[in-house]
């Protein structure tokens, strides 16, 4: 299995007056962050299959990010900021669903997924790895003679393609 991890692009920063968890689910990317997004997207829609779920979480930044990829996405509360890792991949049915599935979402979440994924649960007690707004890891699951191993296929940022 495939899993795809794309942090969301820019986005405006939170208003110090009002700092409500509705008002951060209602921050949109900048016109950076818009360019970010378009310029993975673009990537990403070259070496996606077309076969890949897209899970996205409910903030607007993480839709807009997933918006320029055109193509059909759910949103899972399981990816909204501040939830867990562990919940991320229970949303992606990880390691068991046959499609890839792209997750578009959040640091800190992304960043212990990542190191969950390739360390271990050592990892966890660790700080997050870090996950460039607007940035991709894509990982596979590959099951091996006597166990299953984790490798990292490719890092990508929207400054770097």
């Amino acid at each position: 299995m495939d899993l795809i991890l794309w942090r969301h692009a820019e986005a405006r920063d939170l208003a110090e007056e009002h700092p409500s968890p509705e008002a951060d689910l209602a921050r949109p990317l900048t016109p950076r962050g818009e360019k970010q997004a378009q310029r993975m997207a673009e990537w990403l829609n070259q070496h996606l299959p077309d076969s890949t779920r897209i899970l996205v979480s409910p903030a607007l930044r993480c839709r807009q990010t997933a918006d320029a990829l055109g193509r059909k996405y759910r949103t899972v509360d399981a990816l909204a900021p501040g939830e867990s890792h562990a919940r991320a991949l229970d949303a992606a049915r990880w390691p068991d669903r046959r499609e890839p599935v792209l997750l578009i979402g959040h640091q800190p979440t992304l960043g212990q997924l990542a190191a969950w994924l390739m360390a271990g649960a050592s990892a966890l007690q660790a700080p997050p790895w870090a996950i460039r707004k607007g940035a991709v890891w894509w990982l596979r699951h590959r099951a091996r003679e006597g166990g299953a191993e984790v490798m990292l296929v490719t890092v990508r940022t929207p400054d770097k393609l």
